[in-house]
């Protein structure tokens, strides 16, 4: 069943979202603030969301470009900002729609299901393949010469976060609270752990990576070495 996370702060919308959207067939998660989208975000894996700008504590900005920083999934704004420059903002940060509110139902949901049907990067890019591993984001898997490595779920959700952004440096407190939820932002303990068990899963020389970097102070790296 397709799931869509519905973020605004006022309760009659998500209620009428929500209850268009379950008739629809669709399973629905509501959130009614930015930290609670982030949190419902990683722990359900929606394939859409339908986010509000003027959120309570992390705005609907700080939301697209967090989730951008581990998920290609469509986001379409739903704001009474409808100024040309809020609009440039929201989709340059990462959005896929913009819908003015007072809107249409009928109208917002054919944008939904447009959104759905554009092909993420996920299926475009299933396979990570490098000298010594291969990541299979499809199947949430890790192999190489010798067969399947295992990686806890908190080791996984960080390398496929690094993955999707591969080149990009990720910043420590977006690896939190993706993976940790708000509240973690700034326990960068948590990180060098779980960094230092995946380069000894996965790296030649944990010591000397080739693959997972550490930008000191400030975040982590996935650079990838072509196979020859």
């Amino acid at each position: 069943m397709i799931r869509i996370l519905v973020v605004d702060d006022e309760p009659h919308l998500r209620r009428t979202l929500g209850a268009n959207l379950r008739a629809r067939g669709y399973a629905v998660d509501l959130a009614e603030s930015g930290e609670r989208a982030l949190e419902l975000a990683t722990t359900h894996k929606p394939d859409a969301v339908i986010l509000d700008l003027g959120l309570p504590g992390k705005s609907g900005m700080e939301v697209i470009r967090s989730l951008r920083h581990w998920t290609t999934v469509p986001i379409i704004v739903l704001s009474a900002r409808d100024t040309e420059f809020d609009k440039v903002g929201a989709l340059d940060a990462g959005a896929d729609d913009y819908v003015s509110k007072p809107f249409g139902m009928g109208e917002l949901l054919a944008r939904l299901r447009a959104s759905l049907r554009r092909p993420s990067t996920d299926e475009e890019s299933p396979h990570v393949e490098t000298p010594h591993f291969t990541i299979d984001l499809s199947h949430n898997k890790v192999f190489n010469e010798a067969g399947e490595i295992r990686l806890t779920p908190t080791e996984w959700h960080l390398v496929e976060i690094l993955v999707r952004n591969t080149g990009r440096l990720v910043t420590s407190k977006d690896l939190l609270q993706a993976v940790w939820g708000p509240e973690y932002g700034n326990e960068t303990n948590y990180l060098r752990v779980h960094f230092a068990h995946i380069r000894r899963k996965l790296e030649p020389e944990p010591s000397r990576p080739l693959y997972f970097h550490t930008e000191q102070g400030m975040g982590y790296r996935f650079e990838p070495i072509e196979p020859c």
